[in-house]
């Protein structure tokens, strides 16, 4: 599949601020970007830096006043599409370094407090199969509701709210799979079929050693991501980090299926 991507983000800054970007589309082997243009204005400094785990950039801007970012590109998506619920779990001893980290609780995603309700609720499944209960479990037991989270909120307030958006439920899927021992990071995507159009966030497992996403949301498949980068949880991936206070005046996302 062949996707067209859109998006635009304006902010305004009072004060010259260091901004991180990561908007562009990462080019790796799962999918091939065949155009890509992003115009920064204004752009006295513009730094290109390799984002987590060598997946995708970061831009490095320097911001004041009012500042607009436009990126379109034409990505096609490669990847091999596995069912998952047919894969194995791998064994810790035999897990690559790499994954470590993202057995861990995190910022967002306190697993070591989900062992317990993961035992009792998902014990009788194992591997890829776990993680699809697990995935449906949060599609029938949330409510998408923009608005009732915010930039604190964690998988245990989700859990007990039963509501949010993508990256709650994202937070949701990686808590529950790390108590399970099954390595799990956040990815942002560019996806197909997301109501609002949006960044997108979902979650990636590792089964069979290889990574898949998994969207608990249910609004997009794996065939239609292109994938911008990977983290921890959405401190991670989050498409601008200010280092100074920034005052929001327009974004946009607009994904559709290319000829």
């Amino acid at each position: 599949m062949k996707l067209s991507i859109r998006s635009m983000l304006d902010y305004s800054f009072e004060r010259p601020t260091d901004v991180l970007l990561q908007v562009e589309a990462a080019q790796i082997p799962e999918q091939f970007v065949e155009t890509a243009h992003i115009k920064v204005l204004p752009s006295d400094h513009f730094a290109r830096v390799v984002a987590q785990d060598g997946i995708g950039e970061r831009i490095w801007i320097r911001a004041e006043g009012r500042m607009t970012v436009n990126y379109t590109a034409t990505v096609a998506i490669q990847r091999k599409v596995a069912d998952c619920g047919q894969l194995p779990q791998i064994e810790f001893r035999h897990l690559p370094g790499e994954t470590i980290q993202y057995l861990m609780g995190s910022r967002y995603c306190p697993s070591d407090e989900f062992q317990t309700f993961v035992e009792a609720e998902f014990g009788q499944y194992y591997g890829g199969r776990r993680i699809i209960e697990m995935r449906d479990w949060i599609q029938r037991s949330f409510t998408y509701v923009p608005g009732v989270s915010n930039s604190e909120t964690t998988a245990l307030d989700t859990f007990v709210r039963r509501q949010g958006i993508c990256r709650d439920y994202a937070h949701v899927m990686i808590t529950l799979a790390r108590a399970s021992g099954i390595p799990a990071r956040i990815a942002s995507v560019y996806a197909l079929g997301v109501d609002p159009p949006d960044f997108h966030a979902v979650a990636e497992v590792f089964l069979g050693g290889e990574w898949h996403l998994v969207d608990a949301t249910g609004m997009a498949h794996e065939s239609a991501m292109a994938k911008i980068g990977v983290g921890r949880d959405a401190a991670d991936v989050s498409f601008m980090t200010s280092y100074g206070f920034a005052s929001f005046n327009a974004q946009s996302v607009e994904v559709t299926q290319a000829d």
